[in-house]
Protein backbone atom coordinates (compact mmCIF):
# COMPACT_ATOMS: atom_id res chain seq x y z
CA UNK A 1 0.00 0.00 0.00
CA UNK A 2 1.14 3.33 -0.57
CA UNK A 3 -0.36 6.98 0.46
CA UNK A 4 0.26 9.90 -1.11
CA UNK A 5 -1.32 13.79 -0.40
CA UNK A 6 -3.63 15.09 -3.23
CA UNK A 7 -5.74 18.28 -3.76
CA UNK A 8 -9.24 18.02 -5.65
CA UNK A 9 -9.99 21.47 -5.13
CA UNK A 10 -12.70 21.78 -8.26
CA UNK A 11 -15.61 20.38 -9.71
CA UNK A 12 -13.33 19.18 -13.10
CA UNK A 13 -10.30 17.81 -11.36
CA UNK A 14 -12.62 15.41 -9.09
CA UNK A 15 -14.21 14.26 -12.36
CA UNK A 16 -10.83 14.05 -14.01
CA UNK A 17 -9.43 12.23 -11.06
CA UNK A 18 -12.12 9.39 -10.54
CA UNK A 19 -11.74 8.84 -14.30
CA UNK A 20 -7.96 8.49 -14.02
CA UNK A 21 -8.29 5.83 -11.13
CA UNK A 22 -11.31 3.66 -12.88
CA UNK A 23 -8.80 2.41 -15.03
CA UNK A 24 -7.24 0.58 -12.62
CA UNK A 25 -8.03 -2.56 -11.03
CA UNK A 26 -6.54 -1.79 -7.63
CA UNK A 27 -8.40 -0.49 -4.48
CA UNK A 28 -8.16 3.16 -3.49
CA UNK A 29 -9.70 4.69 -0.52
CA UNK A 30 -9.46 8.67 0.77
CA UNK A 31 -8.76 9.79 4.07
CA UNK A 32 -10.31 13.19 5.24
CA UNK A 33 -9.98 13.45 9.00
CA UNK A 34 -11.75 10.84 10.28
CA UNK A 35 -13.70 9.58 6.98
CA UNK A 36 -13.03 7.42 4.79
CA UNK A 37 -14.76 6.73 1.51
CA UNK A 38 -14.10 4.64 -1.99
CA UNK A 39 -11.92 6.93 -4.34
CA UNK A 40 -14.06 5.87 -6.96
CA UNK A 41 -17.39 7.39 -5.74
CA UNK A 42 -17.52 10.45 -7.09
CA UNK A 43 -20.53 11.27 -4.53
CA UNK A 44 -18.15 10.04 -1.71
CA UNK A 45 -15.59 12.50 -2.85
CA UNK A 46 -18.04 15.16 -3.15
CA UNK A 47 -19.07 14.61 0.86
CA UNK A 48 -15.47 15.46 1.78
CA UNK A 49 -13.71 18.46 2.76
CA UNK A 50 -11.89 19.41 -0.41
CA UNK A 51 -10.67 22.85 0.51
CA UNK A 52 -7.62 20.68 2.36
CA UNK A 53 -4.78 18.37 0.74
CA UNK A 54 -6.75 14.27 1.11
CA UNK A 55 -4.83 11.15 1.87
CA UNK A 56 -5.28 8.54 -0.81
CA UNK A 57 -4.16 5.35 -0.14
CA UNK A 58 -3.42 3.24 -3.03
CA UNK A 59 -3.78 -0.75 -2.04
CA UNK A 60 -1.34 -2.62 -4.84
CA UNK A 61 1.87 -4.61 -3.73
CA UNK A 62 2.36 -4.64 -7.81
CA UNK A 63 5.70 -2.13 -8.24
CA UNK A 64 5.12 -1.61 -12.12
CA UNK A 65 1.55 -0.85 -12.22
CA UNK A 66 2.59 1.40 -8.58
CA UNK A 67 4.60 3.38 -10.90
CA UNK A 68 2.00 3.74 -13.75
CA UNK A 69 -0.69 4.86 -10.78
CA UNK A 70 1.60 7.27 -9.31
CA UNK A 71 3.00 9.36 -12.93
CA UNK A 72 -1.20 9.34 -13.87
CA UNK A 73 -1.81 11.25 -10.22
CA UNK A 74 0.90 13.57 -10.43
CA UNK A 75 -1.06 15.94 -11.31
CA UNK A 76 -3.29 15.89 -8.37
CA UNK A 77 -0.05 15.88 -6.33
CA UNK A 78 -0.36 18.54 -2.85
Amino acid sequence: MKTISITLNSIDKVKSFVNDITKFDVDFDLISGRYVIDAKSIMGIFSLDLSKPIELNIHSENETELNTILSVLEKYNA
